[in-house]
């Protein structure tokens, strides 16, 4: 059966396991204000120097086309829209964007300077890796997005690691959505639309969190006086007025 973008996928009986392959540890989002500046150091991709290799600092006026006189619309509220997300075809963004190891000792860092209780997600965040009858058994939402497996649970969607072999993602961490019925993607579309509109970003909106939205929201969240995580969060999604 081919798999329902945003659509809850069951299976049938327990009758496969899936063995967790060797993975390389990552390195996690870690934003930075100093003054007008942002900085982001991305996660590892599991994939040349994990030291060297997988940061990336993002210097406003070369990576990241970002106007330093922008103003802040405080009145501005976003009108969601549905976007026409080709999701279900992962090679139209595999040869895009780095992707992830599972690493279940990861942790999200900086996080835990993040004040603020709905903050407490992403200090408690860590990646787990099951088969698919664990995650149906347990989550009854699933949807896939561009080749990798998600959950929704408490109003968050999260890698659901293990859930396939051939799985791919490209962001390790909590993406807020009030209701499984936005799917993870269509809910990052609308944050990069209503950054584009305010001239925070620049990119495709193809529904990714790649690195260029990770540094759109942490200039959006800095401008906003909010924490700069980088992150779908829902703090900034009240603030566009999507929550």
């Amino acid at each position: 059966m081919a798999p329902q973008t945003g659509k809850k996928f069951k299976t049938g009986p327990h009758n496969q396991n899936f063995q967790q392959s060797n993975t390389l540890g990552n390195n996690a989002g870690n934003f930075g204000n100093k003054g007008n500046k942002a900085k982001w150091q991305g996660q590892g991709t599991g994939q040349g120097n994990p030291t060297g290799a997988n940061t990336t600092t993002f210097n406003k006026t070369k990576n990241v086309n970002v106007n330093k006189n922008l103003t802040v619309n405080k009145n501005f509220k976003f009108q969601k829209q549905k976007f026409n997300l080709p999701t279900n075809n992962k090679q139209l963004v595999v040869n895009k964007y780095k992707t992830v190891n599972f690493n279940q000792n990861y942790k999200i860092a900086g996080a835990q300077n993040w004040k603020g209780s709905k903050y407490q997600v992403f200090v408690n965040y860590h990646p787990q890796w099951h088969d698919t009858w664990w995650w149906n058994w347990h989550h009854p939402h699933v949807v896939f997005i561009y080749g990798g497996w998600y959950y929704w649970d408490s109003s968050y969607w999260y890698p659901a690691w293990g859930y396939a072999p051939d799985s791919v993602y490209y962001y390790d961490g909590p993406i807020y959505s009030s209701s499984p019925a936005e799917d993870p993607a269509q809910t990052v579309a609308n944050v990069q639309s209503a950054l584009q509109q305010q001239g925070y970003y620049q990119g495709d909106i193809d529904g990714v969190l790649g690195p260029q939205t990770r540094a759109a929201l942490a200039e959006y969240q800095s401008a906003q006086g909010l924490e700069p995580t980088g992150a779908v969060d829902e703090p900034t999604l009240e603030t566009l007025g999507m929550a």
